[in-house]
């Protein structure tokens, strides 16, 4: 239990409490705790009037009281000489349904407690604290009720504290500023080398040095607002501040707002828990916090994975046409798609403008709803159809956000299915109003969307079903270029950026080297990982659009080809059977009656027991696909599961190459 007039919890505050007559009779210190009791949150107000909070977890503290506060352009901070006006109580147990992603019911259980602050003296501003305890996390949010005090806005920094217990073991994504596509490591590091002027990016992952207790912080619901970053918290001890993306037409302030009859709401701040890393893979904590659906009619959604002409470049084997954007390549991927039941094929840049499409040489006023000589689109798109593959087609966000009224329309005519937008590289306030406002636009013209090019999930897949899938993430495009993407790095992926939604990695690379062997090579590029790993990402990682990254002829009669015909997209259900962070992961998730299950290893060779304890009692065909010889080679093998020690012990033994890894499929049998 959090002992909130205990001076050893406290940093950087004094232990003098100050108790206001509330609204319910409730004494500060207030309270509020898990369904399942083992999460509990505290709020109080320090000798100045400010109010803090506190989390514990299975009786041990993940946050110390850490400070909550406001500060506008005009005004100052609204954290400060408050009184507690009114206290109230709610709690919520309801499911609902996700069209795409991780699970298809998801349950939404929690305590809330909702606390009216005013400030003593005028302006008399007023202020409500939102928390929810749920038994996997944390969360708050800020709301500006109605009042003459405040209308229009400017906000210039929010003054909300995550503040550490101790110094603790992290994971941070150390991004350069504020424009940025979240491209990058996860850097594991202890906490006290965070910086006062570090912009970290979401999630930053942290587990105690006894390994009890591992958290995440993230955000959810964002919208009509800044992205949040974090940076070393000030006034001496351990933890992190918040930093608000700054707006482009105003350095000096984040975000520009309205007080409505219905209030102003801050995101959700987010602190996932669980005593076991992996298990944060289950959490729909990030989507349970977000505005429900917006999209009424969802049957025309389609999760699915795709063939891509980009990752390889001009590049397939065994053709005797010219390859390039071409209807005859484009074709020639349309057929592949169609021979491995792929549900889409994704034309990447190039097919509306001869000239690149980013960089200083982009066609800026290209238009969208027309294509270069080579490209006939509609024709395409009935080809297409013709063989049970949709079309999706790749566009800048700059074009789509000026042309989307025509454009759009113009896409659900011709058939097309989808629309991969990126280069947006921010989340600003007036960015992340462009995702709502292309995903609201794409729904009512049937368009699927891939946002690339992109900022960390925020919840987008409950409010938008037609968000399949986002970037936010050094993926597979980094092997063309650099030797980032290492095994060690695909591995932490599971424990970082994956927590918070879809991710565009674009795995099912077939050109598997190990690390000595790897050469950068931005045409055919290759891999550091083993052919299992590359198969594992397609179950470990999230993502209802999956990009099967090479090209054609890398698959035509290669081992482990059959496994991404029939791996699916979207999941029923979601089982996190083990792992550490930056070692290996193993995942099982379930479609329709079918269980497949995925490891990711480290560059580290290893032996586990891969839990199969999840299937119960009954009997399943499995067919494994572990690592081989070589990092291109595998081991395939058959077998049944029925009831028998496998399931009895709960543990089937693994060995994992250096950046190998594993992929099962398990079929009931009757």
């Amino acid at each position: 239990m959090l002992k909130f007039r205990t001076c050893v919890l406290l940093v950087a505050l004094t232990c003098v409490l100050r108790v206001d007559a509330l609204a319910q009779a409730e004494a500060l210190p207030l309270k509020l705790v898990s369904p399942d009791k083992q999460l509990e949150i505290m709020l109080a107000l320090n000798e100045r009037g400010a109010p803090v909070y506190a989390v514990s977890y299975r009786g041990q503290m993940v946050l110390i009281p850490s400070a909550l506060g406001l500060e506008f352009k005009q005004g100052g901070l609204l954290s400060q000489n408050l009184r507690v006006t009114g206290v109230r109580r709610d709690a919520r147990d309801e499911k609902y349904t996700l069209v795409a992603g991780k699970t298809r019911e998801a349950r939404d259980h929690f305590n809330e407690l909702t606390v009216a602050l005013e400030e003593k003296s005028a302006p008399s501003r007023k202020l409500e604290l939102i928390f929810r305890a749920y038994d996997d996390g944390a969360a708050f949010r800020y709301r500006l009720p109605a009042q003459d005090a405040v209308k229009d806005f400017e906000l210039a920094a929010e003054r909300t504290d995550f503040r550490f217990p101790a110094d603790l073991d992290c994971w941070a994504l150390q991004l350069g500023g504020f424009k940025t596509s979240y491209e990058g490591e996860y850097d594991h590091l202890v906490s006290d080398r965070i910086r006062a002027d570090s912009v970290i990016g979401l999630p930053l992952v942290c587990r105690t040095r006894d390994e009890r207790t591992t958290f995440a912080l993230s955000e959810s619901d964002l919208k009509d607002y800044a992205g949040i970053y974090f940076a070393r918290v000030a006034g001496g001890g351990y933890g992190v501040t918040s930093r608000l993306a700054p707006r482009r037409d105003d350095q000096s302030i984040a975000v520009r707002g309205r007080v409505a009859a219905e209030g102003f709401v801050t995101p959700w701040r987010v602190v996932m828990v669980s005593s076991e890393a992996a298990k944060l893979i289950e959490s729909t904590l990030i989507t349970n916090l977000s505005t429900p659906s917006v999209v009424t009619d969802t049957s025309w959604i389609r999760p699915g994975r795709s063939a891509w002409d980009w990752w390889s470049g001009p590049n397939t084997e065994g053709v005797t046409f010219k390859v390039g954007m071409n209807d005859a390549t484009m074709k020639h991927y349309i057929d592949f798609a169609s021979e491995m039941g792929l549900e889409y094929m994704l034309i990447d840049a190039g097919w509306y403008s001869p000239l690149p499409g980013y960089g200083p040489e982009m066609d800026f006023k290209a238009d969208i709803t027309k294509t270069i000589p080579e490209i006939d689109l509609p024709g395409l798109v009935s080809y297409a159809r013709g063989k049970n593959v949709g079309v999706w087609v790749w566009a800048h966000w700059r074009l789509v956000n000026d042309q989307m009224d025509a454009a759009f329309p113009h896409f659900e005519r011709l058939g097309i299915r989808g629309v991969k937008i990126d280069f947006m590289d921010s989340d600003d306030q007036e960015m992340v109003a462009f995702y709502h406002r292309v995903l609201r636009k794409a729904a009512e013209h049937h368009l699927l969307v891939d946002l690339h090019g992109a900022y960390k999930p925020t919840g987008l897949a409950r409010t938008y079903p037609n968000y399949l899938t986002q970037e936010g993430v050094m993926g597979a495009e980094y092997n063309k270029w650099s030797a980032r993407v290492t095994a060690t790095h695909n591995v932490t992926l599971a424990f970082t950026r994956l927590l918070l939604g879809p991710m565009d990695y674009t795995p099912g690379a077939f050109r598997n080297r190990t690390r000595a062997e790897f050469k950068v090579k931005f045409i055919g590029p290759e891999v550091m990982t083993t052919r299992a790993h590359q198969l594992a990402m397609f179950v470990v990682y999230e993502s209802p659009f999956a990009c099967v990254s090479d090209d054609p002829g890398a698959y035509k009669g290669a081992a482990g080809a059959e496994f991404l015909k029939v791996v699916p997209a979207s999941w029923d259900e979601t089982r996190a059977l083990g792992g550490r962070i930056g070692e290996y992961v193993a995942v099982a998730r379930r479609r329709g009656e079918e269980w497949y299950v995925g490891v990711l290893n480290n560059e580290e060779a290893r032996e586990i027991q891969l839990p199969l304890a999840f299937l119960g009692g009954g009997s399943y065909k499995l067919t494994m696909y572990s690592d081989g010889v070589k990092p291109d080679e595998l081991k395939t093998e058959t077998s049944d599961v029925r009831g028998n020690v496998l399931i009895r012990v709960g543990n089937l033994p693994l060995k994992l190459a250096p950046g190998g890894g594993a992929a099962l499929r398990l079929t009931p049998v009757r």
